[in-house]
């Protein structure tokens, strides 16, 4: 299988809402929009994109609809600190705080409109025995 693309879909009651909240904090554009699908792509890196669905569209098995659980979107960014300033100034709860993480990341965790955990990542070096778990050209600088 070639795959050309990949992204994921969240399915929520919550379309529009969920779809601005995107646009609004993370960069996102759509790229079609309707009341029940929304494909938004980055305005900084067109191969990153995210759609908006609604859970309960008739394109959805129905074994499968239902509402976003059990995810965390990572967004690695450059500079976290002015990311997590950014957002906390726009009234984004804060559920983990900034912190640095021995494994390399120093992040933040927040969230959208359904609850889908956003956590804000800046690669950093890991420390101790972490360091022995990366594969030589995935370690952070």
């Amino acid at each position: 299988m070639h795959t050309t693309s990949v992204y994921p879909v969240l399915m929520t009651d919550r379309v529009a809402e969920t779809a601005a909240f995107y646009q609004d904090h993370f960069g996102f554009r759509p790229m079609f929009s309707a009341d029940w699908y929304v494909h938004l792509q980055s305005t900084a890196d067109a191969s990153v994109n995210l759609a908006i669905l609604d859970g309960n569209h008739a394109t959805i098995p129905e074994v499968g609809r239902g509402r976003v659980s059990g995810l965390i979107l990572n967004f690695e960014v450059d500079d976290v600190d002015a990311e997590h300033a950014r957002l906390v100034a726009a009234g984004l709860p804060v559920l983990l705080p900034l912190r640095d993480e021995d494994f390399g990341q120093r992040h933040f965790i927040t969230a959208d409109p359904n609850g889908v955990l956003i956590d804000v990542i800046t690669p950093i070096p890991p420390k101790g025995e972490f360091a022995s778990l990366y594969q030589p050209e995935a370690l952070p600088d």
